[in-house]
């Protein structure tokens, strides 16, 4: 039988300059890995919104998987920079397979 544990996934909306500064955090408390992947339009508080080259303010999610205790070192790494530029952050708590690679 196949045995899961339980990880957060974490969900990072952030503008594709800030892309980096995110990564550079989920490495810095020892997330293993990462995936980027762009995001072409959406709604929030203050309406609809598209990916914008020419203005520099196009958008990535970045996406990870990580135990507990390392998922709330990311958040707490990046706190500062959630409201200053109006970054999303998301966690829920997933079932995976192998979990040691997380």
């Amino acid at each position: 039988m196949i045995e899961t544990v339980i990880r957060k996934r974490i969900e990072i909306l952030t503008d594709t300059a800030l892309q980096r500064r995110v990564t550079d955090a989920i490495d810095r408390v020892g997330i293993t890995g990462w995936t980027i992947t762009p995001v072409q339009s959406g709604k929030g508080r203050e309406g609809r919104w598209r990916e914008e080259r020419v203005m520099g303010t196009d958008k990535v999610l970045v996406l990870t998987i990580a135990p507990q205790d390392k998922a709330m070192a990311l958040a707490e790494d990046i706190a500062p920079i959630l409201t200053s530029h109006g970054l999303l952050l998301s966690m829920w708590d997933v079932e995976v397979i192998r979990g040691e690679r997380f």
